[in-house]
């Protein structure tokens, strides 16, 4: 999915850094982005403070992903943005509601990965039976935005979403999505 990317000058913006509440801890998958990209720009928002863990093209931003007015503000301290990774909270409403709000601030063309989609099915997170088709799990949410890749072929009266308008293609797979912007 990121082989196109990986001679590029990007910038990727990853959610979650790990090594959970201490701040000398993680930054291990913002390592291996910065030499699979060798051009790349590395950021990453988490929320512990972790900047003690930066490097060279990678800065790290302390906030939540759940707060539309910090991930609004980091998107325009990185100026435009190429991939998202979300592996942060894993709660099936910070994972909406971060794609609610980054997917709109994507370039063209670009990839929004969702990881560790397993917590749709966890209550203690948010999730529960996929029977349940109500759209507070994240996978039940990614599946109803399947329906949108094909509004035109619609046969009824139906204004597209943004989402509708702008989703190229969704690939599942095992505990993991990604959601290509048009």
């Amino acid at each position: 999915h990121f082989s196109h990317y990986r001679k590029q000058k990007i910038n990727l913006l990853e959610i979650g850094v790990g090594g959970f509440e201490d701040p000398e801890k993680g930054g291990h998958s913002l390592r291996m982005w910065k030499v699979y990209f060798r051009k790349a720009n590395i950021y990453a928002i988490d929320i512990v403070d972790k900047s003690s863990i930066q490097e060279k093209r990678i800065k790290i931003f302390k906030g939540s992903q759940a707060d539309p007015d910090f991930l609004k503000q980091t998107i325009n301290s990185i100026g435009s943005i190429d991939l998202v990774i979300d592996d942060g909270s894993h709660l099936n409403e910070h994972v909406i509601k971060s794609f609610k709000i980054l997917f709109p601030l994507l370039n063209s063309g670009g990839i929004y990965v969702i990881e560790d989609t397993q917590t749709a099915y966890w209550s203690s997170l948010g999730g529960g039976h996929p029977s349940d088709h109500a759209l507070q799990t994240s996978m039940n949410y990614f599946k109803y935005l399947i329906d949108g890749l094909n509004y035109k072929e619609f046969k009824w009266d139906y204004e597209p979403t943004y989402m509708d308008k702008n989703i190229d293609s969704i690939h599942f797979y095992h505990n993991l999505i990604f959601i290509y912007k048009k």
